[in-house]
């Protein structure tokens, strides 16, 4: 995607009004391209932990004014008319991020792409509808962009401060970011970088240039190659010498389960899509198939987990299959 200024609306109610979710979905957004406009609905003072976040990305909000049964659709018409308003307008908006699943949304996402705007959406699979997902440019769940909680940098985060942090952080945009080939330049990889972290400099981890820090995160995680000449130098991420994750088995699957839906949990997700479960699984076990510990289908694992009282299982209006986390 070569798009790079993005105008991004937040419906909070679908992100849960916590900070750390608040703040990987801008960061997810950021290692896309520059965020020129945010906006955030449904805001009231019982969100005040997230002023610093929203301020110092200079987002402006619409508060949640509580009359009448038809509150929520009236926020709702109000970000489609500020949308339109920012697409008319401001010549400079190329991309539109829309932080919600609800299908009415979909006649936006129509006349955005009519205009020839790129349209993300992201929202939790909890609410997020089949009709939306499909009209979108691009659709990223929000459980996948907060459930690596290990690797999250919040601007007022220690491990920005250290190597550790840093090669977490360039991990992320590569993945997200590389070429088909898996290679990123070094200076796009910057770029991308300093709208994450405005006051970046590789001065502060003892390299007096971007290239020669590479070179010194390359050696000490064995994690990155490095390759091109100085005008063209690349980057590409590699597993090489990367801590291997155990193997899931019939003896260890419950705990394995066990400790990735409680992050979930943690993360404010207390129903989920079984797709998202098993997604996020395969993230540190890309092998993995529940056939290996006996079951059928992913669905039967799901049953199992149910008469264990780890889970109960439900269904939406669209008899969508649900995971409530216990």
């Amino acid at each position: 995607m070569d798009k790079k200024n993005f105008a991004i609306f937040i419906d909070l109610e679908n992100t849960g009004g916590k900070v750390a979710t608040l703040n990987s979905v801008i960061e997810k957004v950021k290692i896309k391209g520059d965020i020129l406009i945010g906006k955030l609905y449904g805001y009231k003072e019982a969100y005040s932990d997230l002023k610093e976040v929203l301020l110092s990305n200079t987002f402006s909000v619409v508060p949640s004014l509580r009359y009448g049964a038809n509150q929520k659709n009236n926020l709702d018409i109000q970000l489609v008319i500020d949308a339109l308003d920012v697409a008319y307008t401001n010549e400079l908006i190329d991309c539109f991020c829309i932080v919600s699943g609800d299908s009415d949304y979909t006649p936006l996402v129509g006349k955005l792409k009519t205009m020839g705007k790129y349209v993300l959406g992201i929202s939790r699979s909890e609410v997020a509808s089949n009709i939306f997902i499909k009209a979108c440019n691009e659709f990223i769940f929000l459980e996948s962009v907060t459930s690596r909680s290990e690797l999250k940098i919040s601007e007022d985060d220690d491990s920005y401060n250290d190597l550790n942090g840093l090669m977490d952080l360039l991990e992320k945009i590569i993945s997200d970011q590389a070429d088909e080939d898996g290679t990123m330049y070094v200076s796009e990889l910057k770029k991308t970088l300093l709208r994450l972290k405005p006051d970046f400099s590789e001065r502060a981890y003892g390299s007096n240039s971007f290239a020669k820090l590479l070179n010194t995160l390359k050696h000490r995680y064995r994690r990155l190659e490095l390759f091109g000449d100085h005008n063209s130098l690349k980057v590409k991420i590699t597993s090489k010498d990367k801590a291997k994750v155990g193997e899931i088995n019939k003896a260890n699957w419950k705990s394995v389960f066990r400790a990735l839906l409680d992050k979930l949990k943690d993360n404010g997700f207390e129903r989920v899509n079984p797709s998202i479960i098993k997604a996020e699984l395969q993230k540190d076990h890309p092998g993995f198939d529940e056939h290996q510990i006996g079951f059928r289908k992913f669905s039967d694992l799901m049953k199992s987990l149910e008469k264990e009282g780890i889970i109960d299982i439900e269904f939406n209006e669209a008899r969508t299959m649900l995971i409530k986390i216990k």
